[in-house]
């Protein structure tokens, strides 16, 4: 699809840690939602126009593990409080995206015993909480469309599809066929680590995916200074971005902070103007745009790091974190400026393991060059060119420095 999807940026929220809910399920209602809407102008600031929201339903535990797909997690707040936010959002031009396990359920799910033959019998990936759906059974697909027009209903933008690439492709697109059928402008972004990526899309029916190629690369490639992995990793996903708007991330709910992944704070701005300037729908999961850190473990209470709570405002940030939420400031508004770079096209121009410039085309010649150095020299760039943002010192790209550069 086209239209809003092309300029919108996320900023990616974990609402049962970024607020601070309790581990396990209360029946107590806490009103916490509402506290989001003091975090409204702070995305906008940032460059964003999206509130992708992970899992706000009611479950027993990380949210991941569904009981309720109609209800609210009381430890989040109600229905009211979710339409609320999705109001003051929209009153500042801001999309509510929410997050959609319909993989698997929670085995407390009431649906495990009142329809056994909705389950396939096995968990998921071997967690013993979660309950595999059986996407054949026609019952289900009727319940995952009923679940999505009921929220879509209530203002919401699209879904992300929670563990979309466990689930056959032909069964999206069954219900998001039904879905789209009612709400034509809903956006339908589907969680897939590996394989085809455009032939999943084109199977499912979904307009996006969530581009882990293109994650990894960036950190490793900063990290272990080597650009060529980068410059390979750009030209497929030219390639993906040819088929479908790929969803673009430096970071997630799921994974090691980009901080700690790079691990050298001077390369921290070469990854954002990577997200910058490349083709796609970017997403800012929310703390990196602060150089948050923390470590993703696989043990129990391994994901607790990179979601930890944040205060009750803004005003609650350290200070060290500004600079870098004011490099996402100057990058993104880059990026507003030029808005064919959602769709342009990626060709690297030159590549060593700590430099790397390439160069995105757009429609009628529009154009601009990335200039990415990670080594201790000075990086020459070309003539003719002026600073859209980063540095440049005498024709040069400072040693661990980068800059967009915009035709003069």
């Amino acid at each position: 699809m086209s239209g809003w999807p092309d300029h919108v940026i996320w900023w990616h929220v974990y609402p049962l840690g970024f607020l601070g809910a309790e581990k396990t399920a209360t029946p107590t209602v806490r009103h916490r939602l509402p506290q989001l809407e003091g975090w409204l102008d702070y995305l906008v600031e940032l460059g964003c126009n999206g509130l992708l929201l992970g899992p706000v339903f009611r479950s027993s535990s990380h949210g991941y593990d569904t009981v309720d797909h109609f209800a609210i997690d009381p430890r989040l707040g109600t229905e009211d409080d979710l339409r609320s936010l999705i109001e003051a959002g929209a009153s500042r031009g801001v999309r509510v995206l929410l997050d959609g396990v319909f993989n698997h359920v929670g085995r407390e799910s009431p649906l495990v015993h009142e329809h056994p033959d909705w389950f396939t019998g096995t968990t998921f990936e071997g967690h013993d909480i979660l309950l595999e759906l059986n996407h054949d059974e026609p019952a289900v697909a009727s319940y995952v469309a009923d679940v999505m027009r009921h929220w879509l209903g209530l203002g919401i933008a699209g879904w992300r599809l929670d563990a979309a690439y466990a689930v056959a492709p032909s069964f999206w697109r069954e219900t998001v066929g039904r879905v789209r059928a009612e709400f034509p402008d809903a956006w339908f972004l589907g969680e897939m680590i590996h394989g085809d990526y455009a032939g999943y899309v084109a199977e499912s029916g979904l307009d996006s995916i969530t581009q882990y190629e293109l994650w990894k690369a960036i950190w490793s490639s900063l990290a272990d200074r080597n650009l060529f992995e980068l410059s390979w990793a750009l030209k497929r996903h030219t390639e993906f971005a040819a088929a479908f708007l790929p969803q673009t991330f430096l970071g997630n709910h799921d994974v090691t902070r980009l901080a700690d992944q790079v691990g050298d704070d001077r390369h921290l701005g070469h990854a954002i103007a990577v997200l910058a300037t490349v083709p796609g729908v970017p997403s800012v999961y929310s703390g990196d745009e602060q150089a948050f850190r923390g470590r993703k473990e696989n043990r129990a209470g391994g994901d607790d790091a990179v979601r930890p709570p944040f205060p009750d405002s803004p005003a609650g940030l350290a200070p060290y974190g500004w600079p870098v939420y004011r490099l996402h400031q100057e990058l993104f508004g880059l990026r507003r400026r030029h808005p064919w770079l959602t769709h342009g096209v990626p060709v690297t121009e030159h590549v060593a393991n700590t430099a790397l410039i390439y160069r995105v085309s757009g429609p009628d010649g529009r154009h601009l060059l990335v200039a990415l150095n990670v080594g201790d020299e000075p990086l020459a760039v070309p003539g003719g060119y002026r600073v859209g943002a980063g540095t440049i010192e005498r024709g040069s790209v400072p040693g661990h420095g980068f800059a967009v550069l915009l035709p003069q």
